[in-house]
């Protein structure tokens, strides 16, 4: 044994999350459903583009318009 090992240590969140995985084990599947329908998208790059091509440039003061100077 090493003079570096420590013993085996697992945190009460670790614990509750292997256990509830160990219950409900569609849980880990429904996650990743979950995600794909948020995260996991294609990118149309040549969308992306034009988006950026399309933005207006932002005035310093985002209220004041070109024409009303006071």
């Amino acid at each position: 044994m090493s003079f570096f090992a420590r013993p085996h240590y697992t945190s009460d969140a670790t614990q509750f999350i292997d256990q509830l995985k160990a219950d409900h084990p569609e849980l880990e599947q429904a996650q990743r459903d979950g995600r794909s329908l948020l995260w996991d998208k294609q990118i149309d790059r040549d969308f992306q583009i034009k988006a950026v091509q399309a933005q207006v440039p932002q005035q310093p003061y985002v209220y004041q318009t070109g024409s009303d100077h006071a």
